[in-house]
């Protein structure tokens, strides 16, 4: 995919669309088996409109594809709830949404390469660079904590969506995870200063689809009350700024995973299980796989 020329291509096609929402509603509801929800079309053109003059005009194009794939999204989900009332334009419903669908994949597949391109030529560092921030008080030495975080192969079990880490090289591993789409999103990281029951810092590679950077510190509190875990994150999300707020919407923002991720580990170093009420009226505990299982007795021969 040319990400560039595909960007220009989805503006005009964006501004198109708007016009013909915006000037011939009724007939753009008919064709898409809306026939009497002609009432939303024109605000929908101003959104593709307003998308498409974004993406033309701006010279970092990605938040205004991003905003593209939302507005898809939402278009999807009108096109679902009228199949759902029983239309009696089912097939030109089909077709549509079939059709979104397709311009939906393009739309992601273009926004998440052209924010890739744009975040390893330094253009969006400056503005949309975000942090987080979190600690938690974890009753465990700072020398077993410190050696959990280093066995990566626990991490697929702690955090969402991520499939696997792979070591490369001393310092270096490979991540997959899964991303919107059935789409599996890597990047290669490397950790930049490893200080043993005391702190451990990384940064993604270049050509990160989310360039990343972090550390963990293990601070031991006195009279054996346990570790205070103090992590700090700054990452470039996709779409900048705007992609930031759209993944709080939507439930997805790192902060939002950083507390999961964190309550689990805690979880997992204090009793050895993590506990889940999934299928399980009674909350009992569950060992996630093999890994988890030989990185448990790892860290309690430990310990």
């Amino acid at each position: 995919m040319n990400s560039r020329s595909t960007a220009q291509a989805l503006g005009w096609f964006s501004i198109g669309l708007g016009l013909a929402e915006v000037l011939a509603p009724r007939k753009m509801a008919r064709a898409t088996g809306l026939k009497n929800r002609s009432g939303p079309m024109p605000f929908l053109g101003i959104r593709e409109i307003t998308s498409g003059i974004g993406i033309l005009a701006s010279k970092d194009p990605s938040p205004w594809l991003w905003s593209r794939v939302v507005g898809d999204v939402m278009d999807l989900a009108v096109l679902g709830g009228a199949s759902l009332s029983k239309s009696k334009n089912g097939k030109r419903l089909a077709v549509a949404s079939a059709m979104v669908a397709g311009v939906t994949a393009i739309d992601y597949l273009c926004s998440r390469d052209m924010s890739s391109k744009e975040n390893r030529n330094g253009k969006n560092g400056a503005t949309a660079n975000q942090s987080l921030f979190r600690t938690i008080t974890i009753n465990k030495s700072a020398k077993l904590l410190y050696e959990a975080w280093r066995s990566f192969e626990i991490f697929p079990t702690i955090i969402p969506n991520l499939k696997s880490v792979t070591a490369t090289g001393p310092t270096t591993q490979h991540w997959v995870a899964a991303g919107p789409g059935d789409v599996d999103v890597e990047w290669d990281a490397e950790i930049v200063e490893d200080r043993p029951g005391d702190r451990i810092s990384w940064r993604s590679l270049p050509g990160a689809t989310v360039p990343n950077t972090g550390t963990v510190q293990f601070e031991e509190l006195p009279h054996d009350r346990g570790t205070v875990v103090r992590l700090r994150m700054d990452y470039d999300p996709p779409g900048g700024g705007l992609g930031a707020k759209l993944a709080k919407l939507f439930g997805k923002a790192p902060e939002q995973q950083a507390n999961e991720f964190l309550r689990k580990f805690k979880q997992l170093i204090e009793t050895g299980e993590i506990a889940t009420t999934v299928g399980q009226p009674a909350g009992r505990k569950l060992s996630y796989s093999p890994k988890f299982d030989v990185a448990a007795r790892k860290m309690a021969e430990a310990h």
